[in-house]
């Protein structure tokens, strides 16, 4: 990932960014998705996101208790500790943690919900791994929420040999076609419906599996609940 993404102009202009988003009908609908699995709880609940940036999906969380963010950029941090519509989080507390998503620890059971926006299978791999860590920090039914970068987004360059490789893993059977598939993936770098079925398959209940627009790209939204 680029340096420059962990950098102070970068989280100021992320920052500045955040003031026009009440305009952004993408935004709206990313609020609405994580107000909407809050209130699948049936009490208040600890929520922890993963790669927060400058927290402004915090508010977004009614009837949540808790609210641990987690950045690998400090500046990233220093704005989420003023975060946008402060005065609408709902959360008792707000604890900000700096650290890499792919080794920071956190207690077996410590939260009721992980989410993570604009980041897995976009800035950091989506892969087993993440997903056995997001199990292991949920308590049993808690949720996992979160977004990918579909690899048919019109974001992603279509050069010749990714067009020819998608045509090609269309018609080769699972999971012969794993390995190419795999590359068209990005090692994770992208997601779509069926690799999200496939990474969370015999840990989770998948609620609900949509494709929406951002501003950027064409993305996988879900949903889905620790078994029992």
């Amino acid at each position: 990932m680029s340096r420059a993404l962990y950098d102070d102009a970068y989280a100021q202009k992320y920052r500045d960014h955040d003031d026009t988003l009440d305009t952004s009908r993408p935004y709206g609908d990313l609020v609405a998705w994580l107000q909407d699995a809050s209130r699948r709880f049936d009490a208040p609940f600890d929520a922890l996101d993963l790669g927060c940036g400058t927290g402004r999906y915090f508010w977004a969380l009614p009837g949540a208790r808790s609210v641990t963010g987690v950045d690998r950029s400090a500046p990233m941090l220093e704005k989420a500790a003023s975060p946008v519509h402060a005065d609408r989080i709902t959360a008792e507390r707000v604890t900000l943690v700096r650290g890499d998503l792919s080794t920071i620890e956190f207690s077996p059971g410590a939260f009721d919900l992980v989410y993570s926006v604009g980041v897995l299978a976009e800035h950091a791999p989506l892969d087993g791994r993440v997903v056995s860590r997001v199990a292991a920090w949920l308590r049993p039914g808690g949720r996992f929420a979160f977004t990918t970068v579909h690899p048919d987004s019109p974001s992603i360059p279509q050069t010749p040999l990714r067009r020819f490789a998608t045509g090609v893993s269309r018609v080769i059977p699972a999971p012969l076609d794993a390995p190419l598939r795999l590359r068209l993936l990005t090692h994770g770098l992208y997601a779509d419906e069926r690799r999200v079925q496939e990474l969370l398959a015999g840990r989770f209940s998948i609620e609900s599996l949509d494709r929406f627009v951002s501003e950027a790209h064409l993305h996988c939204r879900c949903v889905a609940r620790k078994h029992q």
